[in-house]
């Protein structure tokens, strides 16, 4: 399972670390859901070539990077950190030498870097960025053609150079940029025997307020409103600062709510703040009161520190695993049973989120195990 990543950050590096010391037999696996249940072995995946437009990254090994986050390792394949894409308009992004590049240029150079490393499965970890999605196929495509840099995003333009390279792939897509929820990529995807898996890793507190929301749904718990933020010290959090990038985790945070529900209430669901001192372990806080029997008001408040990183590197492991079932069984598009368990905001589109719960036993179904039916409701929206 020859893997690629997009955006060599924290995340990125945890995850080399982590798996280079379970093939080491100095860790077990701790944080991996499905760790010895997916029929393909960790010790398989082999993470070969990473793509990020940070200077201090560009050029250098993966050695060097981790050793700034974990000390130092080695890594079974050491692999240099190539220059990626930045933007255009959307983000105020460019290339990393400052100068905008044509799209299709950058295509043919990412798909010469995949088919030079026979990669077949690649993670999108770039920083969170907001995307407008495409709908449609072929305006996606006359964007690229017509070199509009300002239209297209880095995630769009990484998923496309995927697409694009000659061989069944799978595109594992982290950020809430919309690209499984995204009807045009969706639909390339299928055209060109591509796996989406998607959008927006869900690894932290949201995963936790969708499971105690179907708690209260299923006991028949009128919820009044929701508070649920979080604080960091990484710099996803430090991105997080720009409004864009906030509002595009917003919109994958807040999409649990009526779908769990069955209706909306008042809510804030977002990250709310940087604080440095934090580092990686956020500071998650979370509100729910709630009207019970004869008018009974309760509330949950809850508090947690959760380090953010390894959280999602975890899931990283089954996901690696499950795309390459995915490409097996040749399942182009994406895969909703695999997204709504370890996505924020499942794809397709026009797909209900659910509580983790009961993603739980749709993905074991999908992988093979006995399927459990929750009525419908963890199926597709009806018109």
């Amino acid at each position: 399972m020859r893997t690629a990543i997009f955006g060599q950050g924290y995340v990125a590096s945890i995850l080399a670390v982590g798996l280079q010391r379970i093939k080491e037999g100095e860790i077990g696996y701790e944080g991996i859901p499905l760790a010895d249940t997916i029929p393909r072995s960790i010790e398989d995946i082999e993470l070969v070539l990473a793509f990020d437009i940070d200077e201090r990254k560009v050029g250098r090994r993966l050695s060097e990077i981790a050793e700034e986050y974990w000390g130092r390792i080695d890594f079974d394949c050491d692999y240099e950190v190539k220059r990626g894409f930045g933007g255009g308009g959307m983000n105020g992004m460019w290339n990393g030498d400052g100068e905008s590049e044509d799209l299709e240029e950058v295509i043919g150079r990412l798909v010469d870097e995949y088919e030079r490393n026979d990669v077949e499965i690649f993670i999108n970890l770039i920083t969170t960025e907001r995307v407008q999605p495409f709908f449609d196929a072929d305006k996606m495509e006359r964007a690229i053609k017509e070199n509009d840099v300002a239209r297209l995003s880095p995630s769009q333009i990484y998923f496309y150079s995927v697409a694009q390279y000659e061989r069944q792939t799978a595109f594992i897509n982290c950020i809430p940029a919309h690209i499984a929820n995204d009807p045009a990529c969706v639909r390339i995807a299928e055209r060109n025997e591509c796996v989406i898996f998607g959008d927006d890793g869900a690894s932290g507190a949201t995963p936790l307020t969708a499971d105690i929301l179907e708690h209260l749904h299923q006991r028949r718990r009128r919820v009044k409103c929701i508070a649920q933020f979080n604080i960091g010290g990484n710099t996803d959090f430090l991105t997080l600062q720009e409004p864009e990038r906030n509002l595009a985790k917003e919109e994958t945070k807040s999409s649990i709510v009526k779908d769990i529900l069955g209706y909306d209430v008042p809510h804030f669901i977002k990250p709310t703040g940087y604080l440095e001192p934090l580092g990686d372990k956020k500071f998650v806080a979370m509100h729910i009161p709630y009207i019970s029997f004869n008018e009974a008001e309760d509330e949950l408040i809850i508090t947690a520190r959760i380090n953010d990183s390894p959280a999602l590197a975890g899931m990283l492991i089954d996901l690696i695993r499950l795309a390459a079932i995915a490409i097996e069984r040749k399942e182009f598009g994406t895969v909703y049973p695999v997204n709504a368990f370890y996505m924020k905001m499942p794809g397709p589109r026009e797909a209900l989120a659910t509580s983790k719960m009961r993603a739980y036993e749709m993905l074991k179904a999908w992988v093979g195990y006995e399927s459990i039916d929750f009525g419908g409701r963890e199926g597709l929206k009806t018109a």
